[in-house]
């Protein structure tokens, strides 16, 4: 019996190592630059949820994610509100430095509904604006220090009061690690061997492409496979989502999704929600010397990135432009007609990053008139580019991303809120699914009509980047050195001006 139990030991103790070792494996899975310096948590997580303070409005109507909250009911005190770390089980497509992608999943017993969000971030497009990247924010080139579980709020909270409606769906965060705004195809790394010496070591030093991998695209399509398992095939519905980067990365892969689905078998409809990845191209003129970091315009850092990158656009729109060209597929305006799957956009008018992209920053030390006009050109121009687009949600608002904050509930556009028109943005796609007439006095088409920034009551607060206190537009628009009366805004006499523009917004 002493023997037999040490036999016993030696095997569990065996398992344990191999299991152990295994998980080292993964997550330890690095190419050249991984290590050293990273630290903590460098995933970027998205906002932790926070509890609700009250219950939402109910909405009439029976549609697929209230037959599942029906479903689920019973199983509800054995779901856990952490999304939970899994690595991709194909070990050759990874993150910018070569540690293992992956994404954090949250399953819900019964749902057949699926939600995957691309996390956002911008990109890198050099050697210098990549080690410039990796330096300063690795938590986006690299998987080292990725915890075991996250939170989720807004659209991915699994409380009913915070996400009415898609908190008992199987809910999927991929973390951005590749850089390359989801469109990356690009080979792996050949990193130089250590032995390597003078000019060779000093040439691949100062080639990109073998510096980091670009695997935004192959990440997506892996995350997929490796949820066949969980069920994904079953789907009735997928929604691919994602803010800022992210957001255009859903314009990017959504055929693509929908296309592997269908090679699956499946047939779940995929959807898109694209949150303030938006962008219009930028105006502000520039060096002609890039690609040094600080010289490009986004339009610049997509068509160098797309090289070095090995970058995909949908096919459809890849053949509306020349070769060289196909950078223009980045923009939502110009891609949108050639997409099949539906679409639902969310973005502010007076997006942050768009103004950022012309060295403007609201809250800053100094705003020029020209700028100050630029602004206001900016609402009327995104209004113009959203004018065709079936389902949006546009408020007449200076901030940046919505459908992660906590309190995404609030926004209102003409007195309906974000999560009611996604709402009755899927309950319009499953009648038509189901050859039903669709309900009437549920919208989805909501872009405010007053003209202003922060005319709409329900807008994010505007803070003072240096006193950190909240202020009001003309408070801002004069501490940043704005001539008030000169620009025909003495805030004394405009009070019932501005008040009307404000009843006149959300």
């Amino acid at each position: 019996m002493k023997i037999l139990g040490h036999i016993t030991f030696l095997l569990l103790l065996g398992g344990i190592w191999g299991q152990n070792n295994r998980n080292a494996k993964a997550g330890s899975k690095s190419g050249k630059k991984a290590g050293g310096t990273q630290r903590g948590d460098v995933g970027q997580s998205p906002p932790v949820a926070d509890v609700p303070t009250g219950n939402s409005r109910s909405t009439a109507g029976t549609d697929e994610s209230e037959q599942e909250g029906v479903a689920g009911a019973r199983a509800a005190g054995q779901q856990t509100n952490d999304m939970r770390l899994h690595f991709l089980k194909n070990t050759h497509v990874t993150c910018n430095d070569g540690t293992a992608a992956g994404f954090y999943l949250r399953e819900f017993r019964g749902s057949r509904r699926w939600l995957l969000f691309l996390e956002g971030g911008w990109c890198c497009y050099s050697k210098q604006s990549c080690d410039a990247r990796y330096q300063n924010i690795p938590r986006l080139m690299s998987s080292t220090g990725w915890p075991q579980t996250k939170k989720g709020s807004g659209i991915l909270s699994s409380q009913a009061g915070e996400n009415p409606h898609w908190h008992n769906a199987n809910i999927v965060f991929i973390p951005y690690c590749s850089s390359d705004v989801w469109s990356g195809t690009g080979p792996i790394s050949t990193t130089p061997s250590r032995t390597r010496q003078g000019r060779e070591k000093v040439r691949e030093r100062n080639t990109n492409a073998t510096e980091y991998n670009f695997m935004g695209s192959l990440i997506i399509r892996e995350v997929i496979k490796d949820l066949i398992p969980r069920g994904i095939k079953l789907a009735r519905v997928v929604m691919l989502s994602g803010t800022s980067a992210g957001g255009t990365g859903v314009l990017l892969n959504i055929e693509r999704v929908a296309s592997q689905m269908e090679q699956l078998g499946s047939e779940a409809q995929v959807r898109g929600l694209v949150d303030s990845g938006w962008f219009l191209e930028s105006k502000q003129q520039r060096s002609p010397n890039c690609p040094e970091t600080v010289s490009c315009s986004p339009e610049d850092a997509i068509k160098i990135g797309l090289r070095l990158w090995n970058g995909v656009v949908p096919n459809q729109c890849r053949q509306l432009y020349k070769r060289g060209e196909e950078w223009q597929c980045f923009f939502g305006h110009r891609l949108y007609s050639t997409l099949t799957s539906p679409l639902f956009v969310v973005q502010w008018l007076f997006d942050e990053e768009q103004l950022k992209g012309e060295n403007i920053y609201i809250g800053g030390q100094f705003m020029s008139e020209e700028q100050w006009q630029y602004i206001q050109n900016l609402g009327l121009e995104l209004k113009n580019s959203l004018r065709d687009v079936t389902a949006v949600f546009a408020p007449s608002c200076l901030s940046h991303t919505i459908i992660t904050r906590s309190n995404w509930i609030s926004f209102q556009v003409k007195g309906t809120s974000l999560p009611r028109a996604l709402h009755c943005w899927d309950r319009n796609l499953e009648a038509r699914r189901n050859n039903r007439t669709p309900a009437k006095g549920c919208p989805f088409h909501l872009v405010d009509t007053c003209q202003w920034p922060q005319c709409n009551p329900t807008c994010p607060a505007l803070v003072d980047r240096a006193t950190q206190q909240e202020l009001t537009l003309l408070q801002m628009l004069a501490a940043m050195g704005l001539d008030l009366q000169k620009l025909g805004l003495d805030p004394q006499g405009d009070a019932d001006s501005l008040a009307s523009m404000v009843s006149n917004g959300g």
